[in-house]
């Protein structure tokens, strides 16, 4: 031991004994490890990586029917299964429905507020039905002066269009209003005091807009008079002295103009003379036929 100490003390003292073990290690350790040697020899081949698998959580999620409710004071909850929409459902003293709809518990839900933002929710993270649901507003950050105007399950490929209250409108595509976060998505920027007035899902064989004004004055015109936005005011889509958009829906020319008449029969009637009413977007309009309700609306 007093041997090897001598030599390790040595060993520290001298830089150049240092290297010269170094070089003997090194040495040693090469010719052990040799590719020809026990040691030495590949135990492992070397190969291309095999190609990443990419795929979206959404796969994870078992696919289930669930119908979504949301109150008019923002409670919203989702029943197992496609019960009947016009089923009676218990809500909070003072509460009542506001939007119900089928759904698959791997869809997403699309939320439009009054002040032009967007949110989304996955189906399968919605409370049940049990009790009365939980409050929206503890899903998403919801302005305070802003409430829910319309809910709609995102269907890919879709196409919305969308409108406020002075009559400013675009086509949007519904991929483009997917929110990844509570903050939603800000699409339909509003001006002086304007709101989300409408949100309609347009059908792929719809080729014509028709616009009804607080004014009662309708507009027909060709759907492809929009630009298809992501964000943004639109263009103006009927021209007012006063007021603004009451209503817009788009259709198929060919089949007529279609509303509700209103009513506990819940009538519907069809215009298929409207010539008279296709203009170019942006006009003034004139008074729709005879018949259309009261409420300047389209249902």
């Amino acid at each position: 031991l007093l041997a090897e100490e001598a030599e390790l003390q040595a060993l520290l003292e001298s830089p150049a004994k240092q290297r010269t073990r170094l070089k003997r290690d090194l040495k040693a350790l090469r010719k052990e490890y040799a590719e020809d040697t026990a040691l030495g020899a590949r135990r492992t081949l070397i190969a291309e990586a095999a190609p990443a698998v990419e795929f979206s959580m959404d796969a994870m999620i078992e696919k289930a029917p669930v119908t979504v409710i949301l109150s008019q004071k923002g409670w919203i909850r989702a029943a197992s299964g496609h019960v009947p929409l016009d089923q009676e459902f218990k809500y909070k003293e003072g509460d009542s429905l506001a939007f119900i709809l089928h759904a698959q518990t791997t869809d997403k839900l699309l939320l439009a507020a009054s002040d032009g933002r967007f949110y989304t929710l996955g189906c399968d993270k919605l409370p049940g039905a049990r009790g009365f649901g939980e409050p929206v507003r503890t899903m998403v950050d919801l302005e305070s002066e802003a409430a829910i105007t319309a809910m709609m399950v995102h269907r890919p490929g879709g196409r919305l269009l969308l409108a406020s209250s002075h009559g400013k409108g675009f086509v949007a595509a519904m991929d483009d209003l997917l929110a990844e976060t509570r903050k939603g998505r800000q699409v339909v920027n509003l001006k002086d005091g304007a709101v989300l007035r409408v949100i309609r899902e347009i059908a792929p064989a719809h080729d014509h807009v028709a616009c009804v004004g607080d004014n009662r004055k309708l507009v027909v015109f060709n759907l492809e008079e929009l630009p298809v936005m992501a964000r943004g005011q639109g263009v103006q889509l009927q021209r007012y002295r006063d007021g603004g958009l009451s209503d817009a829906i788009t259709f198929v020319l060919g089949d007529g103009l279609s509303w509700q008449m209103g009513g506990s029969g819940e009538r519907t009637r069809t215009e298929t003379e409207i010539r008279m009413w296709k203009v170019a977007r942006g006009a003034a309009g004139r008074m729709p036929p005879q018949g259309f309700p009261k409420s300047g609306r389209f249902d």
